[in-house]
C-alpha cells in the first residue's frame, strides 16, 4: 500500500512539475550560460524519510514525508554572477539547532562562492556551488535538464543532506 502511495505522490508531483515549467530549451541554455536564473523548488525530499514520515503523519493534513510538496510556496535559489540568495525549507536531522526560528532552513545570501558548471553529453548541466562566506559551509549540486527541470542536493556541516525538485525560471526584472 505504501508503494502505491509513493507512486501516486510521484505521479502527481511530475504532473505538477510539468505544469510549472517556465523555460524552453533556448531560454534554459541562455540563462544557465549567463549564470542568471532562479531555481524554484516544488518538492523537498529529506534524506531520512522514515523519521520525517512519522512526524508529518501525526500533523493535521499530514501526508507521506518522503516527498514534501512545496507547491504554492516561494522557496527558491537565485543565482547571479556575483551573488547567491537561498530561501529553502529544511526537513531532517540538524546537528545544531538555531537559536532564532528565522534562521531555520537554508536562508542566506552569499557573495563569495565557487561555481563549476559541466555540460552533460546527453544534454543538460551539472553545477556545483560551494559557499565561502556562509556559517555552515553549504555545498549544492544542481542537475538541470535542457527543458529547465532540475534537482538540487544541499549539504552542510550541521545538517543531513536534502534534495529538492523544481524548475528554472528567469529572474524577475526590477520595476523602475
Amino acid at each position: 500500500m505504501k508503494l502505491i502511495q509513493k507512486i501516486g505522490v510521484f505521479a502527481v508531483s511530475m504532473v505538477a512539475l510539468s505544469a510549472n515549467a517556465q523555460t524552453d530549451k533556448a531560454t534554459t541554455t541562455r540563462i544557465v550560460e549567463e549564470k542568471n536564473y532562479v531555481f524554484v523548488a516544488t518538492n523537498a525530499m529529506p534524506l531520512n524519510s522514515t523519521e520525517i514520515n512519522n512526524i508529518i503523519s501525526k500533523m493535521p493534513g499530514g501526508n507521506n514525508g518522503g516527498n514534501i510538496s512545496l507547491t504554492g510556496s516561494n522557496y527558491d535559489v537565485e543565482v547571479s554572477s556575483d551573488s547567491l540568495v537561498v530561501y529553502l525549507p529544511y526537513y531532517g536531522r540538524s546537528f545544531s539547532a538555531p537559536m532564532n526560528n528565522d534562521e531555520s532552513g537554508y536562508k542566506f545570501k552569499a557573495k563569495k562562492f565557487t561555481y563549476e558548471i559541466k555540460k552533460r553529453k546527453k544534454g543538460g548541466w551539472d553545477i556545483q556551488i560551494a559557499t565561502k562566506d556562509v556559517k555552515d559551509n553549504v555545498r549544492m549540486n544542481l542537475s538541470i535538464s535542457e527543458n529547465g527541470y532540475g534537482t538540487l542536493s544541499v549539504m552542510s556541516n550541521n545538517k543531513q543532506s536534502i534534495s529538492y525538485n523544481g524548475y528554472l525560471s528567469e529572474p524577475k526584472k526590477a520595476k523602475i
